[in-house]
């Protein structure tokens, strides 16, 4: 699958409010979302997933033509839901300072705490998100243009400063926040949400103040 094009269209689809209206679809969909989560991909077949959704081979194979075809759409929906609650979480923060903690915390939470996208970043990074140490930065990219173009946002409102590189600042979140995803800490809980909310006002919230010099 084409991770760039899987994230933009999951990103696309949330802001657009995409729905599934094919019941049999989404009904296919939720039982090879349960499957993947209880057995992990490589050991999943497409019967398993008629059989969990109770319906026939065929009718699954009616909808998505190939195994790869239904991972792809199963992962979008995942991550379609995470950019739903991402861009809840931000909206109800009142400051930019806010949204940067609310989106850092919402992110880790929503990731990790997602049965199919964590347990399988884990074990079976290569077929949900290539690994973002071999992808040649893509998946990274693909992110950081996401939460630059929120940090634009928050210029274009007055919130932050204008000479600020958005590029940048937006670089170095990405990758913290990619870093604790990707590798355990000893030192940080990761499931408690005070502790990297206190991370996120002391290391990623002065990353809003204007430039000094290198």
């Amino acid at each position: 699958m084409d991770p760039e094009s899987l994230l933009e269209r999951a990103y696309s689809d949330a802001v657009e409010r995409v729905d599934d209206a094919d019941e049999t679809r989404a009904r296919v969909l939720d039982a090879a979302y349960e499957q993947f989560s209880r057995m992990g991909i490589r050991r999943s077949t497409m019967e398993d997933v008629a059989r969990r959704a109770g319906v026939s081979r065929i009718t699954v194979y009616r909808r998505f033509a190939t195994k790869d075809a239904l991972v792809e759409q199963v992962v979008r929906r995942e991550f379609r839901r995470y950019f739903d609650q991402f861009l809840i979480d931000i909206e109800q923060a009142e400051t930019a300072a806010d949204r940067v903690v609310a989106g850092f915390v919402s992110s880790l939470r929503a990731i990790r705490g997602n049965p199919m996208i964590g347990g399988l970043i884990a074990t079976e990074p290569e077929l949900v998100v290539p690994s973002m140490a071999h992808d040649g930065g893509r998946t990274l990219a693909i992110v950081r243009q996401f939460v630059a173009g929120q940090l634009r946002r928050e210029q274009r409102a007055g919130n932050v400063a204008g000479d600020l590189d958005t590029d940048l600042v937006a670089e170095m979140m990405v990758r913290v926040s990619a870093s604790f995803l990707t590798v355990p800490s000893h030192l940080i809980d990761l499931d408690d949400e005070t502790q990297l909310a206190m991370v996120a006002h002391r290391f990623l919230v002065p990353m809003l103040e204007p430039p000094g010099t290198f």
